[in-house]
């Protein structure tokens, strides 16, 4: 069998959807060609430029629309502007023929059986054999798509379900036909974990498949819940949030931003398709809800939902909420509840559940009622749409962005609880949850040699969860492969000769046990391994500097204590430099302040694609103090080229700093010079970067990694790019582009990466610059201003402008 490889996909359909999996394609490397229709006729603008409907831009103008409506949209779909190159665009009548050298081709036309058939029929025509071709449908049963197709179509025929928008949502869903072949399920299986970084699940051709039958379950039962317990939009938002590893959106502000519209089509659909259901009557739509779509209040897309942004005569802007009972919006009502209180102090998701299902207030009973009827519903949904429960939760974490899917929460609260909850509500579990107790096994899942197992129904044992030798799961491996803790950091041993330091501090923010974490994990790396990797798998890698330590020390002027810990800091990232064993950073998620000094430090980068790396210091007025400044006035050292204009090169790398310039991927990072091209790798899925990390630092090890020479090399312009920048401060104030606080930072730093004011460019050490780096940052945090933008970042979690 020869191998499969994709180097071009074809997406018929441009709309949200399709473009969004074309721009998800290109940002993978992939050559994507991307059809739609034909106008039927000539809009106002292409009338008075005298157009005709033969014109090639007129005949491809809704897919170039389309295309770039989404390029332009937020969040954005690419990792990368210049990946839209990737994309080339056409119709289906003039170009059909293109896809033919495709070696994937993915329908995500309108949901419409006869549409999507009639399609297939003109693509059967014109695909080349062998040729994988697939549907992003939602609901449509795949069985019905492929009828009277030709036998080679169908064996390479399935439904690839993405969920939108494509690069953030990770869940893929594969349905096979009736004839799909098993290697074309394999290898989308892979191929969605491997390259497009996704959560790959199999799942039956049942209605809305595994993702939404389960998740427009939960929401439809909300929606009966909240008018039956009397809760209010933002009481529900309160409860179905971050104090249960739900997105921030929860539910309400999730359906907004979805579209009414789309759920409600879903949830038709599957009520329509499933008769049999024990819940049947969930999926039907309550009246609250017909009565929103009849006003078309969709949600963002038609400016009104369950919440509207309103104007106020000052100009101030306000969220207003919508009373489910008078349907009429209201100004926002804070939502507190006593049960939620309680959990504040812990941290990790998976133990509140057990104190919210005790709750003695309204909270505790929406728990119990809402896990109660969610184990019942998931327990039976065996074997009808999967038979292995792992890929519920997988679907549910994935497609949905919850931190547990719903067999987790139910081992979390303990299976025999759960099991009184569901009778509480006067329903039953499956038989086999009861049948897995009586077989003496008490929970859906186990860890064994750092791996999951679940329960396996058929062969009532646990078994192991496949496809996770590619993963490092920390928390799989923490307890077998401890060897150093602080308050700060866990150290683990990863295996092959190579340790981990996982950040356990609020938000990974990094004080002096984090550093002092680090420092030992590298005395122990060089004393008895071969390499280092600094990772973990937090929701961020690191929001940077716990800035309410620097406040407090600043505030008390205790400049002293202070100076210790900013050259503690410095000294910490040049020791992840010049160490004697490789050190690996692998960034993810928000990579701010310093995190980002020491992804600036390592050895190598093994980034997140979905990485936000930034040098934000200036937010709380001061400059980056842990070697950041110095680290990139070194880089634009480095980039220096013979007739360069040298200033233009140290500016840019000066505007990183000062403008806080945040990448929205880690792709941007190559342009900001925060990831070096050729040094440093992004990898698309997250699951497998620490796996991928310590493979970098085992190469490095066994290629005989020599300990680094401390620089003494960089080149600084001094007063020539100095007098530069403190002429563009003074002309940013003038302007007023930046507050005089602004430019007082602006110019500290430029102190830093001019190398002060020497009177000719000379070469300077490291060090030389780090205690400029240091001299500048501490006396910033004298000044007043700058302590009340590090307070409001404390107090209000926003920079303030002063």
């Amino acid at each position: 069998m020869s191998k499969r490889r994709i180097n071009k996909v074809a997406v018929i359909g441009s709309g949200i959807m399709g473009s969004g999996i074309a721009c998800h394609f290109a940002n993978i490397g992939v050559e994507v060609l991307l059809l739609d229709i034909v106008p039927r006729e000539l809009n106002d603008a292409e009338k008075k430029k005298g157009l005709t409907l033969e014109d090639k831009v007129v005949r491809n103008r809704i897919v170039n629309e389309d295309l770039q409506k989404a390029i332009k949209s937020n969040p954005a779909p690419l990792y990368h502007k210049d990946f839209a190159k990737r994309i080339s665009t056409g119709n289906l009548e003039d170009d059909i023929s293109k896809v033919k050298t495709a070696d994937w081709i993915i329908e995500v036309v309108v949901e419409r059986l006869d549409i999507k058939k009639q399609v297939f029929e003109n693509l059967d025509k014109h695909r080349t054999p062998g040729t994988l071709i697939t549907s992003n449908t939602s609901g449509i049963p795949i069985k019905f798509m492929s009828e009277g197709r030709s036998e080679d179509f169908q064996k390479h025929f399935c439904g690839t379900h993405f969920f939108n928008p494509p690069r953030y949502l990770k869940l893929f869903e594969i349905i096979p036909g009736p004839k799909t072949s098993t290697e074309v399920l394999d290898f989308l299986n892979g191929y969605g974990e491997k390259f497009l970084g996704k959560t790959s699940v199999v799942a039956k051709d049942t209605p809305a498949f595994i993702g939404n039958r389960i998740g427009i379950f939960g929401i439809q039962s909300l929606f009966h819940q909240v008018k039956e317990m009397g809760l209010t939009i933002e009481e529900v938002d309160k409860l179905t949030g971050p104090v249960i590893g739900r997105p921030k959106s929860a539910t309400f502000r999730t359906v907004d931003v979805v579209g009414l519209d789309t759920l409600v089509h879903v949830a038709k659909g599957i009520y329509d398709n499933v008769p049999d259901d024990e819940e049947h009557g969930i999926f039907q739509i309550p009246g609250f809800i017909d009565t929103m779509m009849e006003k078309k209040w969709l949600g963002s897309k038609s400016g009104q939902g369950f919440y509207k942004k309103v104007k106020n005569d000052d100009g101030s802007s306000e969220i207003l909420s919508l009373d489910l009972d008078s349907l009429e919006y209201r100004k926002s009502k804070k939502a507190s509840f006593g049960t939620l209180e309680k959990t504040k102090s812990v941290d990790k998701v998976t133990d509140r559940f057990p104190i919210l299902i005790k709750g003695e207030d309204k909270a505790g009973e929406f728990y119990r009622k809402n896990f109660g009827a969610m184990f019942a519903y998931v327990s039976k949904r065996i074997p009808e749409i999967t038979d292995e429960l792992y890929k519920i939760d997988d679907a549910m974490k994935a497609g949905f962005g919850w931190d547990n899917g719903p067999f987790e929460i139910w081992d979390a609260v303990g299976v025999k609880k759960g099991i009184e909850l569901i009778k509480d509500l006067g329903k039953e579990p499956a038989a086999w949850v009861n049948e897995m107790l009586e077989a003496g096994v008490d929970s859906f899942y186990t860890i064994k040699d750092g791996n999951t197992y679940y329960y396996d129904i058929p062969q009532k044992k646990h078994v192991k969860v496949p496809g996770q030798d590619s993963f490092i799961i920390l928390d799989n491996i923490r307890k077998t492969s401890e060897v150093f803790r602080n308050s700060g950091v866990v150290v683990e041993d990863l295996g092959d000769g190579i340790l981990n330091v996982e950040f356990i501090s609020k938000m990974n923010s990094v004080g002096g046990d984090v550093l002092a974490g680090i420092n030992k994990a590298i005395d122990m790396a060089e004393k008895d391994y071969d390499g280092l990797v600094i990772a973990n798998n937090g929701k961020n890698f690191s929001v940077g500097a716990n800035i309410g330590m620097i406040f407090m020390m600043a505030v008390e002027q205790e400049y002293e204590e202070l100076n210790a810990a900013v050259k503690y800091f410095q000294d910490t990232s040049m020791r992840i430099r010049y160490s004697s064993i490789p050190v690996v950073v692998a960034p993810h998620g928000m990579t701010l302040g310093g995190g980002c000094e020491f992804t600036l430090h390592a050895d190598r980068v093994v980034a997140a694609a979905e990485s936000y790396i930034g040098l934000v210091e200036f937010g709380v007025g001061v400059i980056p103090g842990g070697g950041g400044s110095k680290e990139m006035a070194m880089r634009a050292s480095d980039s220096f080229k013979k007739d360069d204009v040298e200033l233009n090169r140290l500016q840019d790398y000066f505007l990183t700093i000062g403008m806080a310039k945040v990448s929205t991927s880690a792709y941007e990072a190559y342009d900001t010079g925060i990831l070096q091209k050729g040094k440093d790798i992004v990898i698309v899925n997250e699951a497998r970067q620490i796996a991928a990390a310590k493979a970098v630092a085992r190469f490095m090890a066994d290629q005989g990694y020599t300990k680094p020479i401390p620089r003494t090399d960089v080149k600084v312009l001094g007063k020539q790019a100095l007098g530069m920048f403190l002429v563009g401060t003074d002309q940013m104030v003038a302007g007023n582009y930046i507050s005089e606080h602004d430019k007082k930072i602006a110019n500290k730093l430029a102190y830093v990466m001019a190398g002060g004011d020497l009177s000719e460019a000379s070469y300077v050490s490291e060090q030389y610059l780090l205690d400029l780096e240091r001299e500048a940052f501490l006396s910033l945090t004298g000044e007043r201003k700058t302590l009340e933008r590090l307070q409001h970042m404390i107090q209000k979690g926003k920079p303030l402008r002063n």
